[in-house]
């Protein structure tokens, strides 16, 4: 593991990572830092009072586009239209309900509001979006993540109501097949995830589809 600050915004190799994938720490949460640490990748995960860790875990999950599966219960909830989806309607609040639920394994969270301050300059920025379910126009569902290249790299979801965070995220696989997106990174393994069709992978696999991913740029 070495320090960021030898890097300033260029990374070490993730293929030099172990395979719990930790490749460096500290540095800080500039936009262009995070930008090049997802073309590379990466992604910043952390606790609070720790330094910036930056992750490029073995293997990888992700969900293709094409592979994502939608259960007789969920067909059912979608074609309900219970739930109102908008995109990028309310960034940042998506962000905070997302930090109320902790990843896997962690008894806090890791979006901290310098975290949230960030990605919403991303967001700002065009690179970070979000996918929200309403419901009688309370925002009850969703998540967030950054869109680049032809890959979206989901960082969090949330979901208030049964389903909700499903038929949000439902409607963004449809809207980014539209768009021409390949898959979702989705980083780590969950049992929720893998319900829906996300595989791991490889860090080599994942890499050359991070590099196919840049070399076939989308619109949101």
């Amino acid at each position: 593991m070495l320090p960021l600050s030898q890097y300033s915004h260029s990374f070490p190799n993730p293929l030099d990572a172990c395979d719990e994938g930790l490749l460096a720490y500290g540095g800080d949460l500039n936009p262009n830092r995070i930008m090049k640490a997802y073309m590379s990748g990466i992604f910043p995960w952390y606790n609070q009072h720790d330094p910036i860790l930056w992750w490029s875990p073995n293997p990888r999950f992700i969900l293709e586009l094409d592979e994502f599966k939608v259960s007789k219960s969920l067909k059912k909830r979608i074609d309900l239209k219970q739930f109102e989806v908008h995109f990028d309607r309310n960034f940042t609040q998506t962000m905070i309900e997302c930090s109320k639920v902790p990843r896997p394994g962690q008894t806090g969270t890791w979006i901290l509001p310098e975290v949230i301050q960030a990605y919403s300059e991303l967001h700002r920025m065009g690179y970070a979006h979000s996918f929200e379910s309403y419901y009688k126009e309370e925002l009850v569902g969703g998540g967030y993540g950054i869109a680049i290249g032809n890959m979206f790299c989901g960082e969090s979801m949330f979901a208030k109501q049964t389903d909700a965070s499903k038929v949000a995220l439902y409607h963004l696989v449809e809207h980014l097949k539209k768009q021409g997106f390949a898959f979702i990174d989705c980083q780590i393994p969950t049992p929720h995830l893998s319900s829906l069709g996300a595989k791991k992978i490889s860090r080599d696999s994942f890499l050359e589809r991070v590099k196919q991913a840049l070399e076939n740029p989308r619109d949101f």
